[in-house]
């Protein structure tokens, strides 16, 4: 169950890199805090907790460079307040 959980939030995760990709394909920047501003704001903290602990515990080898990328620099940004 938590690995289906884990390769939902994985794929729910690449679509938003692979959309803001796109849209700023010279600026990798741009999209990395494009993609952690869109998790922020529609993604539950739970599901950005639980991305992050997948992700620190190697649990994510499917997730887009750019996805990691973005929550490798951005990381403050996706803990939930209390947390951070």
């Amino acid at each position: 169950m938590e690995h289906d959980q884990s390769a939902q939030l994985v794929k729910m995760a690449n679509q938003i890199g692979s959309f803001f990709q796109a849209q700023s394909p010279s600026d990798a920047g741009a999209a990395t805090q494009a993609i952690a501003a869109h998790l922020k704001s529609f993604w539950a903290p739970s599901m950005r907790i639980q991305l992050l602990r997948d992700f620190d515990a190697g649990k994510t080898p499917l997730l887009m460079p750019i996805v990691a990328s973005a929550i490798r620099s951005h990381r403050a940004t996706l803990l939930p307040a209390a947390a951070a």
